[in-house]
């Protein structure tokens, strides 16, 4: 069983490795690329079957070395299943960008530069929810750093250069401070392993851990765009290719929240920050919904969005009781898939509208009813009406700071309420602008609607517009499958929660693995 968990992170970069001796042999590398994924999807299920039923995390030392000498990939629940959540976003999208590839040719996502990048990002990501020490960690988050900074500037645009710009120093600067507190944790501990981290780190004075505790805190809430170090997030974006934003909008901050999730639980558990936490987490829903408030265009508010619904997974962390950690992981894996599928749903939107300035699209549900469905579906999930995934998860995440009945919980509770209404109005008002308005002339009703939000007009990209292309049907049938997972959510939450549930004991009461298989894993 263990012998499978390297081939998490070495099968993407040996698919990367096919794919770019591939060149321009699109099929081969369409081919590479889906049979890596979805072996990777295979292999995290054994293995989240394997650790749920065992209770007990899995370790490796790869190649052999003793600890604190090799590195350590490390599996219990959590990871296994952000794991296997994010193979399967990963090869939708994929699929996504097949047809766009095909249906556009190489202007947008060259092919031959795509793909490799594509499958090391997605290693970068297996790679960050695996590890078992803070150096691996940091080597997962610049994997990603490379790969994502090729892939946002993708079609070398002038938008697309200069917020690449930003995302990268941006993210070095992340880097940065991730770099110098690991220097000062093994300064200070003499070791970077999480499991020896955590059994030493009570030894040293509470000062020196709150320190260490604050400066990796604030490296991780840069990726993971928490407020107020969230502002990079909305102009980085939107600009990129519509895969290369849904994967970024799923994926890429949860990397930042699993890091924080492990720093707070694993690392320092004695070192309280929870009212911070909460106070960040407050601002960053209530200030990400009023920025999506007054945006015009489509992308824009799902980023605010986004940044938004990070203050709940913060919020849950902070609750630091196994419902809040169980009531975390299963947002965590909502809001994954949703998002995503938000942003492909967009994608469509601007092929077949040529524009997602709710300003300009309109007329949608009459000319592409399917369409209509599939941004609604998700759109009313991660506004949290019932009984989607999204209600069940702002619920628990709800019940669990109800238990701890502090005034601030009580606070958080009504601003989670509130800005779950506003995430609903925000997504419903821009569905009833682009898809409900008719595209002929206007109305009284229409002119009166449009007079309310006049003062979107002046909302950055409220009046772009882009050549008008055809869908094809592998990109509709890719976004329908993620609408078919967002609902699955909700038909299976049963399972699911139950699972969350053992994941926030877990998480709670970790299990330090220290005695590590002796097995070499080339």
């Amino acid at each position: 069983m263990n012998a499978l968990i390297p081939l998490l992170v070495t099968l993407p970069l040996l698919g990367a490795a096919v794919a770019l001796v591939a060149g321009r042999h699109r099929r081969l590398q369409i081919a590479a690329s889906v049979v890596t994924l979805s072996a990777v999807v295979v292999i995290a299920a054994v293995l989240l079957l394997a650790v749920d039923a065992s209770g007990s995390p899995v370790a490796v030392s790869v190649g052999g070395w003793p600890i604190p000498f090799g590195i350590v990939l490390y599996v219990d629940r959590l990871s296994a299943l952000l794991v296997g959540v994010s193979a399967v976003v990963l090869l939708a999208v994929l699929l996504f960008s097949v047809g766009q590839g095909y249906a556009d040719g190489d202007d947008d996502t060259p092919v031959t530069i795509f793909h490799p990048t594509y499958l090391i990002l997605a290693a970068g990501i297996f790679n960050a929810f695996i590890a078992g020490d803070l150096f691996n960690l940091y080597v997962g988050f610049e994997i990603l750093l490379v790969a994502s900074y090729v892939l946002i500037t993708l079609g070398g645009t002038e938008s697309r250069i200069r917020t690449g710009v930003v995302y990268i120093v941006v993210s070095l600067v992340s880097s940065i401070l991730f770099l110098a507190a690991i220097a000062m944790i093994y300064a200070a501990v003499g070791t970077v392993n999480m499991a020896q981290i955590a059994e030493r780190m009570a030894e040293l004075p509470a000062s020196t851990q709150l320190v260490l505790h604050l400066m990796l805190l604030i490296a991780f809430a840069i990726k993971a765009a928490v407020f107020p170090l969230s502002f990079w997030l909305p102009d980085s974006y939107p600009t990129a290719p519509a895969p290369v934003t849904a994967v970024f909008a799923g994926l890429l901050t949860k990397v930042g929240v699993y890091a924080m999730i492990r720093t707070e639980t694993q690392l320092f558990p004695s070192s309280n920050v929870n009212t911070l936490l909460l106070i960040v987490g407050l601002a960053t829903m209530v200030i990400g919904i009023l920025g999506a408030l007054a945006q015009a265009e489509l992308k824009r508010i799902l980023s605010f969005t986004l940044v938004s619904h990070i203050g709940y997974m913060v919020f849950g962390l902070a609750i630091a009781t196994p419902a809040g950690f169980g009531a975390v992981a299963y947002y965590i894996v909502h809001h994954i898939v949703v998002q995503t599928t938000l942003f492909l749903a967009v994608g469509l939107i601007e092929r077949r509208a040529g524009s997602t300035s709710i300003l300009r699209v309109k007329g949608l549900m009459r000319a592409a009813p399917v369409l209509a469905v599939l941004f609604f579906i998700p759109a009313i999930n991660l506004g949290g009406l019932p009984p989607f995934s999204g209600f069940i998860g702002k619920y628990a995440l709800f019940d669990a700071a109800a238990r701890v009945g502090t005034p601030l919980m009580m606070v958080l509770i009504v601003g989670g309420i509130v800005t779950s209404l506003l995430t609903l109005y925000a997504l419903m008002r821009a569905w009833n602008l682009s898809f409900w308005r008719e595209n002929d002339e206007p109305d009284e009703a229409e002119i009166e609607t449009l007079d309310r939000v006049a003062y979107l007009k002046g909302a950055p990209a409220a009046a772009e517009q882009s050549e008008r292309r055809a869908i094809p049907r592998i990109m509709t049938a890719a976004t329908a499958g993620m609408v078919a997972v967002t609902l699955a959510l909700t038909v299976f939450a049963g399972p699911l929660y139950d699972l969350c549930t053992r994941i926030g004991d877990g998480i709670a009461h970790p299990v330090h693995v220290t005695q590590l298989d002796e097995e070499a894993t080339e």
